[in-house]
């Protein structure tokens, strides 16, 4: 369970890394720019996916680990909800760049709670 939430995260902050230190900068000098659009719509749809998957790994966790009562889990679900509003928001609205960084900067939160919840 604990291998699947992981494959999870690392495919959304991962693919957020990637997105943001080389696609976005590589293609948003080129003149055809509906290539970064179509491949930051299929990242939005996998980030979803993966969003799904992270909250029913992480509800199967905290329910085996009898968890639910943790403040810093109520913290994280709190912004893994924030994530998933931002994610749906930003694929609706893909021009407003702020939200791209609220996502990464609230996952990054997220990662840093997780860490703190598996020690």
């Amino acid at each position: 369970m604990r291998a699947l939430h992981l494959l999870a995260m690392a495919f959304f902050v991962g693919g957020q890394l990637v997105l943001v230190a080389a696609v976005v900068p590589a293609e948003r000098d080129a003149p055809d720019r509906e290539r970064l659009r179509a491949a930051a719509r299929r990242f939005g749809y996998g980030t979803l996916v993966a969003i799904a998957v992270l909250i029913a790994t992480g509800a199967a966790m905290a329910s085996e680990f009898d968890r639910w009562d943790d403040s810093e889990l109520q913290a994280k679900l709190v912004l893994v909800a924030i994530v998933g509003v931002l994610v749906t928001w930003h694929i609706r609205r893909p021009a407003w760049h702020g939200i791209e960084a609220a996502i990464f900067v609230i996952s990054l939160a997220i990662v840093w709670l997780g860490v703190s919840l598996a020690h």
